[in-house]
């Protein structure tokens, strides 16, 4: 589980900026139709006596449903001296309540199959669980209890304090989070949003049940709260249920609210040392919140800012920066805008930084580009329609409209929106970009061992240990949930094959008036790219976004920006658009991907930003230990383990990367999927007019899987990373097996008791009975001609071995004993039951599809995996590890703090 906390997107865009291939990804690059707002009003709504807003919002999309209690206070409201208090009690209201204890709530969790989580904001906390439409009563009733009357034990205060002082530590050795914080305490110094809602140890070690108790008590009430239910559900009778479930819960009076009025800004330069593969240059600025009437402007400002046909984004191409963008965090009641950009590591940035305050200053001065301001509103206002095509995301788009944004519903957005002039923009923009309220930052890599991007900054936490014992349920959890059922089946989409080979899959799903297409061509680097030649891949993958044949780089930019298109090209393409411009975006995707324009003059900036990014890459903690893992489970040569050199990447030509594409780019190697507002006919029609003439590449089919591989032997390897407070281990192996084998099935079966459900017994053996681990699990790896099995954790590292040889021990164990009865039951429960939230959103039904197309598998085979999964028995369990697991030969890789000599 992970907690999004008021700064994570943020902070993971910047990660991602800071990693070598970042910059091919620029803002509008692909599609997130999830997150979008929904454009019509068709939500029931009700208001308990209690004061408890109810809004259910109907999405046949899938027989799932989620519901988000949205508790309207947050960081904001912690006492004095304590601003985890929000986040703390976020944990502990997964430590039990009156009429369910922790080991219900997780056994339950573990039954239903489906995802539950939490986070803390300054303003509000939310709490949300996404299952199968059929058990939408067991979700209310966990939530009504947790409502009701929360335990709030000293004893289990005491085991999760330490869960999230870890959570807490973790994030603080993340260069980009002590940015983050810090640049929060400077823009928003003197108010409650001066300090991030995590919390910090100190505030955690004074921290005990009874002040916890208190800020329960204060703020948790049913009157204080917004409850959303999204999916596949009857209003009426949902709205029903809830008085049934909430409607004794008493009211309380609420305090008084604290105010957020942040004073000046004082300009200053701040600098954090990192060992990223890049550098970064940022200047931040204090933005409008969510709250305000200003919001709307601020949001196509930040739009304007990040356009790719901006002058900031213009720093990639002209080969001043690595990447370059502006990133919005808007809060309830005030926002962050960054610019930043990314420079090699043996760059200077001063000059960089020069450019981006210019190209500020001249925003400020002159105002901002009359056409990008009406592109980023037709963006903005087409997004709206893309909720729907998402269960979880359709509750928290309407989540963040009623109870962060204070709308009555999404599409009060839209009409503000509209309302925003190019004069609005400009006025916010001299009025944001000041230079002398700017808080500049440098994050320079540094060879000092400082920790790396991706340390666990927002990572997983642990709210409720799994049982390790049975656990009687409920009555009413009981009934609904005392049998293992098979979901209903999928049904098979439609199925086209054009003459030139490529194949098209169409999902029709009229939930909004959307069509997104989402092409894979099957490609390997690793086997593909010619001797002397890696990194010509990531090249060619890079050029595409420097236009067409007929259309240079602004020129097709604007096409998608008049379509209101949000594409992406490569060996994975898409776009995404409104029903009525389905045709003309996807001619515009088809002429990229077939005509790409492979500019010379861009080649020799793109090859130049590869070669930097790479020569930073190879040196860094994270590359080298995901290279050891490969070498410890693959023979010696195995393509797997080529690398691109640097200075070899200088010498690639031009005339190389057209080779590349000619040779790697053929629609015999493609499937596309179109889901969403369309038939299969009209699908079926469009792509074969607009990608049909794609020619097959005359000679051979190029060999694009990897070579099956013998098994691997156990090994050690340990990869420095010396100021790295724990450990990060990894125990790996190849396999002989591949998914097409029917015993692949038995193995997740045993895998989801071993180590990857909630009640695993990896992670009740080595984190609750023995604390050696603060986070463990094991997963199976598949491709058509390989496999692999790895078990992973962290841990200090004078408790390694023994994390190691317990890990080992349960292994052996799935192989000598058959599981428990109740086990079984349990991980079959867990997997039947979420074979349907695969298909919850549109993005992940056109993600399975090719997935299981590059794995060489039939589309009907999450119908295969239920029928399997349903009938397993404990000896099939045992008999699959004992003939594909092989304790002895697992390799030990651990990154982490040189050993003592």
């Amino acid at each position: 589980m992970t907690a999004r906390l008021a700064t994570t997107a943020l902070s993971l865009s910047l990660a991602l900026m800071a990693m070598p291939h970042a910059w091919a990804d620029a803002p509008g690059a692909r599609p997130v139709a999830a997150a979008a707002t929904a454009v019509a009003d068709t939500a029931v709504r009700a208001t308990l006596p209690n004061g408890l807003r109810v809004v259910v919002v109907r999405d046949r999309l899938a027989p799932v449903v989620t519901t988000e209690v949205n508790y309207l206070v947050g960081s904001s409201e912690a006492p004095k001296g304590f601003p985890g208090t929000a986040h703390a009690l976020e944990h502990m209201m997964f430590r039990g309540s009156a009429g369910l204890d922790k080991d219900q709530l997780s056994a339950i969790g573990a039954r239903l199959g489906g995802s539950y989580n939490a986070d803390t904001t300054e303003n509000v906390t939310q709490y949300f669980y996404t299952a199968p439409a059929e058990d939408l009563d067991v979700m209310l009733r966990i939530e009504a209890l947790r409502m009701r009357g929360l335990t709030l034990a000293d004893a289990d205060w005491e085991k999760e304090r330490g869960a999230i002082e870890q959570e807490v530590a973790r994030d603080l050795s993340s260069p980009s989070y002590q940015y983050l914080t810090r640049l929060q305490s400077i823009l928003f110094a003197g108010t409650p949003y001066e300090h991030d809602a995590l919390g910090t140890r100190p505030s955690f070690d004074k921290t005990d049940a009874a002040l916890l108790r208190r800020f329960y008590d204060a703020w948790y009430a049913p009157n204080n709260a917004i409850l959303v239910i999204a999916g596949d559900v009857d209003p009426d009778h949902a709205i029903e249920r809830v008085k049934a479930i909430f409607g004794d819960i008493p009211s309380r009076t609420l305090p008084a609210r604290t105010p957020v009025q942040p004073g000046p800004v004082t300009g200053q330069t701040l600098h954090f040392p990192t060992d990223y593969p890049v550098g970064l240059a940022t200047v931040a600025w204090r933005m409008p919140g969510l709250r305000s009437k200003e919001y709307a402007t601020a949001q196509i400002l930040a739009d304007v800012l990040t356009s790719q046909r901006g002058a900031l984004y213009d720093l990639v191409p002209s080969g001043k920066a690595l990447f370059a963008g502006f990133e919005f965090a808007p809060k309830a009641n005030a926002g962050i805008g960054i610019a930043v950009a990314a420079y090699p590591r043996t760059q200077d940035p001063a000059p960089l930084l020069a450019e981006i305050n210019g190209i500020i200053a001249a925003i400020r001065d002159k105002g901002v580009p009359p056409d990008l301001v009406e592109a980023a509103r037709r963006k903005e206002l087409a997004q709206l329609g893309f909720s729907a095509n998402s269960i979880s995301g359709l509750a928290e788009t309407w989540s963040q409209a009623l109870a962060v944004m204070g709308l009555d519903s999404p599409d009060a957005l839209s009409t503000a929106l509209k309302a925003v002039t190019v004069a609005d923009v400009n006025r916010l923009a001299r009025q944001i970009l000041d230079p002398h309220q700017a808080v500049t930052a440098l994050l320079t890599p540094e060879d000092s061992g400082h920790p790396v991007a991706g340390k666990g900054f927002g990572g997983s936490e642990s709210f409720a240990t799994p049982p390790d014992h049975p656990v009687a349920l409920p009555d009413w959890a009981r009934e609904a949930l005392s049998t293992v059922n098979l979901p209903p089946p999928v049904g098979l989409p439609s199925v086209f094959t054009y003459p030139n080979g490529l194949r098209l899959i169409v999902h029709p799903a009229h939930v909004s008036h959307t069509v997104s297409v989402y092409g894979q061509i099957r490609q390997n680097a690793n086997m593909q790219e010619p001797k002397d030649q890696d990194g010509i891949a990531a090249i060619t993958e890079n050029l595409f976004s420097y236009g067409t044949q007929t259309l240079d780089r602004l020129a097709f930019q604007k096409a998608l920006d008049d379509i209101a298109a949000t594409e992406s090209a490569g060996p994975g393409f898409s776009v995404s658009v409104l029903t009525p411009d389905f045709e003309k975006a996807t001619r515009l995707l088809a002429d990229n991907e077939m005509h790409p324009a492979l500019p010379d003059r861009a080649f020799q900036v793109v090859r130049m930003q590869t070669a930097q990014s790479y020569a930073g890459l190879l040196t860094t903690p994270n590359y080298l230990f995901g290279r050891a893992i490969k070498a410890a489970v693959s023979p010696a040569g195995d393509p797997t383990l080529r690398q691109p050199d640097p200075r070899r990447i200088m010498a690639l030509k031009a005339e190389d990367v057209r080779a590349f594409y000619a040779g790697a780019y053929r629609p015999d190697l493609t499937t596309i999927v179109v889901v969403g507002d369309v038939t299969p006919e009209q699908a079926q029609d469009v792509i074969g007019r607009t990608f049909g003439a794609w020619a097959r590449p005359a000679g051979p089919t190029p060999t694009v899987d990897l070579p099956s591989r013998p098994d691997s032997r156990a090994s050690r390897t340990q990869v420095p990373d010396r100021t790295s407070v724990q450990d990060t281990a990894v125990l790996a192996e190849s396999l002989g097996l591949t998914a097409a084998h029917p015993d692949h099935f038995a193995l997740a079966v045993g895998n989801e008791i071993l180590g990857n459900g909630f009640s695993s017994r990896l992670y009740r053996d080595l984190r609750v009975r023995t604390g050696y681990v603060y986070s463990v699990s094991s997963s199976f790896s598949w491709s058509r001609h390989r496999g692999g099995y790895s078990i992973s954790f962290g841990a200090d590292p004078d408790k390694v071995g023994r994390a190691r040889d317990a890990a080992l021990h349960d292994l052996q164990t799935m192989q000598e004993h058959p599981v428990t009865d109740d086990e079984l039951t349990l991980a079959k429960a867990s997997l039947l039951r979420g074979l349907p939230l695969a298909r919850a959103s549109l993005d992940a039904i056109a993600s399975l599809d090719l997935q299981l197309i590059e794995l060489g598998l039939p589309l009907d085979t999450p119908d295969q995996a239920a029928r399997a999964y349903y009938g397993m028995t404990a000896a099939t369990v045992q008999t699959a590890f004992r003939t594909w697991v092989r304790p002895r030969d697992m390799a030990e890789i651990v990154k982490g703090p040189a050993p003592t000599p």
